[in-house]
């Protein structure tokens, strides 16, 4: 059994296929988590920021599930041929200490997934670098929806089945 963290960047579309991929892991034994990172409302990372202590998000309990998670499941919408500003906040954020970011990300299995308008290819291939550059192990399924074309089944289910082992 596998502990799974789905990490949405935006809520709507791209929280319910966060759910399906939890209700999938679920169906087939696992623990599934969902972070909406909308909902955590981070403030604008700059660097005058996190030189004021009171301006510093809390992301402890963040931290302590990503952590946990055997794998994580990244799903983010495009946003002007890129990643969306939620997803690239929390990683700033994320990667103030970061020699424990780095342990955090090195060898995480990661798979990637997108509902976006336009197909999200250029979303898919954004996260793909990040998340290699982090150290993470991403995998080379991905799924892609959009308002033309459903999540695959047969895609949340193979993903799913490969990031638990």
């Amino acid at each position: 059994m596998a502990r799974f963290l789905m990490i949405t960047a935006t809520s709507g579309t791209n929280l319910e296929l966060a759910n399906t991929f939890a209700s999938t892991a679920t169906e087939k034994g696992h623990d599934a988590e969902i972070i909406d990172l909308a909902e955590m409302d981070l403030p604008m990372f700059t660097i005058a920021r996190t030189e004021d202590p009171e301006q510093v998000p809390d992301i402890s309990d963040l931290v302590d599930t990503m952590m946990q998670a055997d794998a994580w499941i990244v799903i983010a919408p495009e946003y002007n041929g890129s990643i969306p500003p939620t997803l690239n906040n929390a990683l700033a954020w994320l990667s103030r200490d970061w020699k424990s970011f780095q342990t955090l990300c090195t060898g995480k299995p990661v798979g990637l997934a997108t509902h976006s308008g336009g197909g999200g290819a250029h979303v898919i291939m954004a996260m793909r670098q990040q998340f290699s550059y982090l150290g993470a192990d991403v995998m080379g399924r991905v799924c892609q929806s959009g308002r033309d074309k459903e999540a695959n089944p047969e895609t949340i289910d193979a993903m799913i089945d490969n990031l638990a082992r």
